[in-house]
């Protein structure tokens, strides 16, 4: 995770962008994210992070900074969405002071309750028939508590919008969502006016277009 003059030179330049994107953090460091053309539109891409493959430097930092931002709701239980939240959201709990976190998974055991599910898909994972599900042994953790939702990444909103009306359906309050990268702001209009409001990022991740220099921000 580079602090130097020169990578905070990048942040500053309009692009285009070749390899990767200098995505800015709350303390002024830069954190490099690679460029990913997008299978259904190979001229359109995301700079994205697999936090799963990030340094433990970078996940811990990601972590911590998003406990501080989802602090000012303070959320009873951190709940972690699959497969990339689940790298983030045991610090994010830590930060906030607590000892366990609740998961989410996409693997159906066979004591699930398929009413404790939802249908999912990603901007990065398109594949229909995808469901997240929540063990039927947590769900007494969750039984009005205030819980915050942590993801990697909130791009299109439909997997963060599926998991909250999942939860209200089960009678949990949820305060707040917390994601490491915020990418556009396509979200928005899925999560509504209200959910945007509770929803918070560490860093912005751009929508980009192909140019023949690169890659520049999506028009």
């Amino acid at each position: 995770m580079p602090d130097s003059e020169t990578e905070s030179a990048l942040d500053r330049a309009a692009g285009p962008w070749r390899l990767g994107y200098p995505a800015r953090l709350p303390d002024g460091r830069i954190l490099m994210l690679p460029i990913r053309p997008l299978a259904a539109e190979p001229r359109h891409a995301v700079a994205s992070l697999l936090v799963n493959q990030a340094s433990m430097e970078v996940v811990r930092a990601l972590s911590r900074m998003l406990g501080e931002a989802l602090a000012p709701w303070a959320p009873d239980i951190v709940i972690g969405l699959p497969t990339l939240g689940l790298s983030l959201a045991p610090g994010v709990a830590e930060t906030l002071g607590h000892t366990r976190y609740v998961p989410l998974g996409y693997s159906r055991k066979f004591w699930y309750d398929e009413a404790l599910s939802t249908a999912v898909h990603s901007i990065t994972s398109p594949t229909p028939g995808k469901r997240v599900y929540l063990d039927p042994h947590l769900l007494p953790l969750l039984s009005g508590k205030r819980v915050a939702l942590v993801d990697d990444a909130l791009s299109t909103g439909t997997t963060m919008a599926a998991t909250w009306d999942l939860m209200e359906r089960l009678g949990v309050q949820v305060v707040g969502c917390g994601v490491a990268m915020l990418q556009g702001e396509r979200w928005r209009e899925k999560l509504g006016p209200q959910r945007s409001q509770q929803a918070v990022g560490v860093l912005r991740s751009p929508l980009l277009q192909a140019v023949p220099e690169g890659w520049a921000l999506r028009d």
